[in-house]
Protein backbone atom coordinates (compact mmCIF):
# COMPACT_ATOMS: atom_id res chain seq x y z
CA UNK A 1 0.00 0.00 0.00
CA UNK A 2 1.48 3.33 -0.57
CA UNK A 3 1.23 5.60 1.90
CA UNK A 4 3.38 8.88 3.20
CA UNK A 5 4.60 10.07 6.73
CA UNK A 6 3.49 13.57 7.48
CA UNK A 7 5.37 14.50 11.01
CA UNK A 8 4.13 10.52 12.27
CA UNK A 9 1.20 10.10 10.97
CA UNK A 10 0.47 7.62 7.87
CA UNK A 11 -1.22 9.14 5.35
CA UNK A 12 -2.42 5.75 3.02
CA UNK A 13 -4.29 6.30 -0.33
CA UNK A 14 -5.98 2.99 -0.76
CA UNK A 15 -8.79 5.11 -1.12
CA UNK A 16 -8.05 8.06 -3.25
CA UNK A 17 -8.01 11.71 -1.44
CA UNK A 18 -8.59 14.90 -2.59
CA UNK A 19 -6.09 18.11 -2.47
CA UNK A 20 -7.82 21.09 -1.71
CA UNK A 21 -6.23 24.70 -3.25
CA UNK A 22 -5.87 27.23 -1.37
CA UNK A 23 -4.08 30.60 -3.27
CA UNK A 24 -3.36 33.67 -1.37
CA UNK A 25 -2.64 35.20 -4.29
CA UNK A 26 -4.18 38.22 -6.38
CA UNK A 27 -3.54 36.97 -9.86
CA UNK A 28 -4.42 33.13 -9.56
CA UNK A 29 -6.08 32.30 -13.30
CA UNK A 30 -8.88 30.88 -11.29
CA UNK A 31 -10.53 34.29 -9.71
CA UNK A 32 -12.27 32.35 -7.04
CA UNK A 33 -10.00 30.73 -5.97
CA UNK A 34 -8.06 34.10 -4.52
CA UNK A 35 -7.87 34.40 -0.74
CA UNK A 36 -6.87 37.17 0.85
CA UNK A 37 -8.17 37.78 3.76
CA UNK A 38 -7.96 35.29 7.07
CA UNK A 39 -11.31 34.87 7.46
CA UNK A 40 -11.95 34.10 3.95
CA UNK A 41 -8.97 31.63 4.59
CA UNK A 42 -10.40 30.04 7.52
CA UNK A 43 -13.80 29.90 6.11
CA UNK A 44 -12.27 28.25 2.45
CA UNK A 45 -10.42 25.69 4.85
CA UNK A 46 -13.44 24.83 6.84
CA UNK A 47 -15.49 24.21 3.72
CA UNK A 48 -12.88 22.26 2.13
CA UNK A 49 -12.44 20.04 5.40
CA UNK A 50 -15.89 19.82 5.74
CA UNK A 51 -16.27 18.24 2.14
CA UNK A 52 -13.69 15.98 2.21
CA UNK A 53 -10.52 16.82 1.87
CA UNK A 54 -7.44 15.38 3.31
CA UNK A 55 -4.30 17.83 2.83
CA UNK A 56 -5.10 21.44 2.22
CA UNK A 57 -2.45 22.99 -0.27
CA UNK A 58 -1.53 26.48 0.66
CA UNK A 59 0.11 28.66 -2.30
CA UNK A 60 1.15 32.65 -2.74
CA UNK A 61 3.13 32.86 -6.04
CA UNK A 62 0.97 32.19 -9.10
CA UNK A 63 2.44 29.87 -11.84
CA UNK A 64 -0.26 30.04 -14.11
CA UNK A 65 1.55 30.28 -17.92
CA UNK A 66 3.58 34.06 -18.46
CA UNK A 67 3.06 34.83 -14.42
CA UNK A 68 5.25 36.80 -12.57
CA UNK A 69 7.39 35.82 -10.32
CA UNK A 70 7.02 37.10 -6.67
CA UNK A 71 10.27 37.58 -4.20
CA UNK A 72 10.28 34.90 -1.20
CA UNK A 73 9.69 37.57 1.55
CA UNK A 74 6.49 38.73 -0.25
CA UNK A 75 5.41 34.72 -1.12
CA UNK A 76 5.88 34.18 2.66
CA UNK A 77 3.91 37.24 3.69
CA UNK A 78 1.10 35.90 1.62
CA UNK A 79 1.21 31.96 2.85
CA UNK A 80 2.50 32.21 6.92
CA UNK A 81 -0.28 34.06 8.58
CA UNK A 82 -2.71 31.83 6.51
CA UNK A 83 -0.42 28.46 7.34
CA UNK A 84 -0.24 29.62 11.22
CA UNK A 85 -4.13 30.60 11.41
CA UNK A 86 -5.17 27.24 8.94
CA UNK A 87 -2.98 25.34 11.34
CA UNK A 88 -4.10 26.92 15.01
CA UNK A 89 -7.56 26.25 13.65
CA UNK A 90 -7.95 22.90 12.48
CA UNK A 91 -4.98 21.51 14.19
CA UNK A 92 -5.75 17.98 12.41
CA UNK A 93 -5.45 19.25 8.93
CA UNK A 94 -2.62 17.91 6.70
CA UNK A 95 -1.28 21.10 5.08
CA UNK A 96 1.07 21.39 2.17
CA UNK A 97 2.92 24.64 1.12
CA UNK A 98 3.17 24.92 -2.73
CA UNK A 99 6.41 26.66 -3.43
CA UNK A 100 9.85 26.36 -5.10
CA UNK A 101 11.74 28.77 -2.30
CA UNK A 102 14.29 26.91 0.56
CA UNK A 103 13.04 29.53 2.91
CA UNK A 104 9.28 29.65 2.19
CA UNK A 105 9.45 25.71 2.81
CA UNK A 106 11.03 25.75 5.78
CA UNK A 107 8.99 28.54 7.68
CA UNK A 108 6.00 27.04 6.26
CA UNK A 109 6.96 23.64 7.76
CA UNK A 110 7.97 24.97 11.00
CA UNK A 111 4.48 27.07 11.29
CA UNK A 112 2.79 23.62 10.66
CA UNK A 113 2.70 22.35 6.91
CA UNK A 114 3.27 18.73 6.94
CA UNK A 115 4.33 18.27 3.29
CA UNK A 116 6.30 20.70 0.46
CA UNK A 117 4.92 20.75 -3.21
CA UNK A 118 7.42 22.22 -5.36
CA UNK A 119 6.24 22.87 -8.84
CA UNK A 120 10.48 23.59 -10.10
CA UNK A 121 11.33 19.89 -9.13
CA UNK A 122 14.27 21.84 -7.14
CA UNK A 123 15.63 23.66 -10.36
CA UNK A 124 14.68 27.63 -9.38
CA UNK A 125 16.00 27.41 -5.88
CA UNK A 126 19.01 25.15 -5.20
CA UNK A 127 18.74 24.89 -1.78
CA UNK A 128 14.99 23.62 -1.58
CA UNK A 129 15.65 19.97 -2.32
CA UNK A 130 18.67 19.94 1.02
CA UNK A 131 16.19 21.55 3.19
CA UNK A 132 13.48 19.10 2.53
CA UNK A 133 15.89 16.44 3.01
CA UNK A 134 17.05 18.11 6.35
CA UNK A 135 13.49 18.31 7.24
CA UNK A 136 12.75 14.96 6.88
CA UNK A 137 8.81 16.36 5.03
CA UNK A 138 7.04 14.44 2.47
CA UNK A 139 7.79 16.21 -1.31
CA UNK A 140 5.47 16.44 -4.40
CA UNK A 141 8.00 16.28 -7.49
CA UNK A 142 6.08 17.28 -10.44
CA UNK A 143 8.00 17.89 -13.85
CA UNK A 144 7.57 21.14 -15.62
CA UNK A 145 9.52 22.21 -18.81
CA UNK A 146 11.08 25.58 -18.39
CA UNK A 147 10.06 27.67 -16.11
CA UNK A 148 6.10 29.57 -15.71
CA UNK A 149 7.47 32.17 -17.01
CA UNK A 150 8.32 30.67 -20.70
CA UNK A 151 7.03 27.06 -20.67
CA UNK A 152 4.36 27.63 -22.97
CA UNK A 153 6.32 28.77 -25.61
CA UNK A 154 6.84 25.93 -27.29
CA UNK A 155 6.71 22.87 -25.49
CA UNK A 156 8.30 20.16 -27.47
CA UNK A 157 8.95 16.07 -26.80
CA UNK A 158 9.90 13.13 -28.58
CA UNK A 159 7.36 11.27 -26.49
CA UNK A 160 5.78 13.28 -24.06
CA UNK A 161 4.65 9.91 -21.54
CA UNK A 162 7.94 8.79 -21.84
CA UNK A 163 9.99 11.79 -21.83
CA UNK A 164 8.47 12.90 -18.42
CA UNK A 165 8.35 9.35 -17.17
CA UNK A 166 12.19 9.31 -17.27
CA UNK A 167 12.74 13.00 -16.07
CA UNK A 168 10.72 11.95 -13.04
CA UNK A 169 12.24 8.63 -12.66
CA UNK A 170 15.82 10.31 -12.43
CA UNK A 171 15.00 13.00 -10.02
CA UNK A 172 12.94 10.58 -7.97
CA UNK A 173 16.05 8.29 -7.86
CA UNK A 174 18.19 11.57 -7.08
CA UNK A 175 15.68 12.31 -4.25
CA UNK A 176 16.01 9.18 -2.44
CA UNK A 177 20.12 9.42 -2.83
CA UNK A 178 19.48 12.43 -1.10
CA UNK A 179 17.80 10.66 1.71
CA UNK A 180 13.89 11.96 0.52
CA UNK A 181 12.05 9.07 0.90
CA UNK A 182 8.46 10.11 1.36
CA UNK A 183 7.73 11.41 -2.26
CA UNK A 184 4.44 11.90 -4.34
CA UNK A 185 5.07 12.41 -8.19
CA UNK A 186 3.17 15.01 -10.51
CA UNK A 187 2.89 14.52 -14.24
CA UNK A 188 2.70 18.48 -14.24
CA UNK A 189 -0.37 18.75 -16.34
CA UNK A 190 -0.36 22.40 -18.45
CA UNK A 191 3.22 22.90 -17.16
CA UNK A 192 4.96 23.16 -20.68
CA UNK A 193 2.28 21.49 -22.47
CA UNK A 194 0.39 21.89 -25.18
CA UNK A 195 -3.37 20.32 -24.84
CA UNK A 196 -2.22 17.75 -26.89
CA UNK A 197 0.55 16.89 -24.50
CA UNK A 198 -1.96 16.81 -21.91
CA UNK A 199 -4.63 14.23 -22.84
CA UNK A 200 -1.86 11.97 -24.07
CA UNK A 201 -0.93 12.15 -20.15
CA UNK A 202 -4.08 11.73 -19.22
CA UNK A 203 -4.77 8.47 -21.99
CA UNK A 204 -1.31 7.28 -20.38
CA UNK A 205 -1.57 7.95 -16.81
CA UNK A 206 -1.43 4.38 -15.51
CA UNK A 207 2.12 4.27 -16.79
CA UNK A 208 3.20 6.08 -13.73
CA UNK A 209 2.15 4.04 -11.71
CA UNK A 210 5.35 2.06 -12.48
CA UNK A 211 7.38 4.69 -10.52
CA UNK A 212 5.77 2.93 -7.06
CA UNK A 213 5.15 6.28 -5.71
CA UNK A 214 1.81 8.22 -4.93
CA UNK A 215 0.30 9.99 -8.18
CA UNK A 216 -0.96 13.52 -7.92
CA UNK A 217 -3.38 14.96 -10.60
CA UNK A 218 -3.84 18.80 -11.35
CA UNK A 219 -6.31 19.57 -14.09
CA UNK A 220 -8.72 21.56 -11.98
CA UNK A 221 -10.39 24.25 -14.13
CA UNK A 222 -7.46 24.58 -15.86
CA UNK A 223 -6.49 25.74 -19.77
CA UNK A 224 -6.74 22.05 -20.73
CA UNK A 225 -10.17 22.02 -20.05
CA UNK A 226 -11.78 25.39 -20.77
CA UNK A 227 -9.72 26.20 -23.69
CA UNK A 228 -11.06 22.89 -25.38
CA UNK A 229 -14.72 23.80 -24.58
CA UNK A 230 -14.46 27.10 -25.60
CA UNK A 231 -16.02 28.57 -22.16
CA UNK A 232 -13.90 30.00 -18.95
CA UNK A 233 -12.13 28.72 -15.67
CA UNK A 234 -15.13 30.21 -14.39
CA UNK A 235 -17.30 27.55 -16.49
CA UNK A 236 -14.71 24.28 -16.26
CA UNK A 237 -16.00 22.47 -13.09
CA UNK A 238 -18.31 20.14 -15.05
CA UNK A 239 -15.13 19.47 -17.40
CA UNK A 240 -13.11 18.84 -14.35
CA UNK A 241 -14.91 16.52 -12.97
CA UNK A 242 -14.81 14.72 -16.44
CA UNK A 243 -11.13 14.54 -16.37
CA UNK A 244 -10.61 14.14 -12.92
CA UNK A 245 -13.25 10.42 -13.06
CA UNK A 246 -10.35 9.72 -16.15
CA UNK A 247 -7.51 10.56 -14.18
CA UNK A 248 -8.80 7.90 -11.13
CA UNK A 249 -9.88 5.48 -13.49
CA UNK A 250 -6.08 5.85 -14.65
CA UNK A 251 -4.79 5.44 -11.57
CA UNK A 252 -4.69 8.84 -10.02
CA UNK A 253 -3.97 8.39 -5.71
CA UNK A 254 -4.39 12.21 -5.47
CA UNK A 255 -6.74 15.09 -7.12
CA UNK A 256 -5.13 18.80 -6.86
CA UNK A 257 -8.89 21.25 -7.11
CA UNK A 258 -10.49 24.06 -6.13
CA UNK A 259 -13.64 22.52 -5.65
CA UNK A 260 -13.61 19.73 -3.18
CA UNK A 261 -17.32 18.39 -2.48
CA UNK A 262 -17.39 17.72 -6.14
CA UNK A 263 -14.11 15.92 -6.42
CA UNK A 264 -14.71 13.79 -3.36
CA UNK A 265 -18.16 12.76 -4.77
CA UNK A 266 -16.10 11.70 -7.94
CA UNK A 267 -13.47 9.06 -5.94
CA UNK A 268 -17.10 8.07 -3.98
CA UNK A 269 -18.72 6.79 -7.79
CA UNK A 270 -15.35 5.56 -8.87
CA UNK A 271 -14.42 3.38 -6.15
CA UNK A 272 -17.88 2.52 -6.05
CA UNK A 273 -17.47 1.08 -9.69
CA UNK A 274 -14.60 -0.61 -9.44
CA UNK A 275 -15.66 -2.26 -6.50
CA UNK A 276 -18.30 -3.40 -8.23
CA UNK A 277 -17.08 -4.27 -11.61
CA UNK A 278 -17.60 -7.58 -13.59
CA UNK A 279 -20.21 -8.57 -11.11
CA UNK A 280 -23.68 -9.33 -12.43
CA UNK A 281 -25.90 -6.82 -11.22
Amino acid sequence: MLSINCKGRLLNFETPVVMGIINTTPDSFYSNSRKNHLDAILETAGQMLQDGATILDIGGQSTRPGSERVAATEELNRVLPAIEAIHASFPDAVLSIDTFYASVAEAAIRAGAHIINDVSAGTIDNNLLPTVARLQVPYVLMHMQGDPQTMQANPTYNNVVLDVFDALNRQLKELIRMGINDIIVDPGFGFGKTIAHNFQLLHELSYFQNLQKPLLVGLSRKGTIYKTLKITAEEALNGTIVLNTISLLNGAHILRVHDVKEAMQAIKLVTTYQKEKGVAI
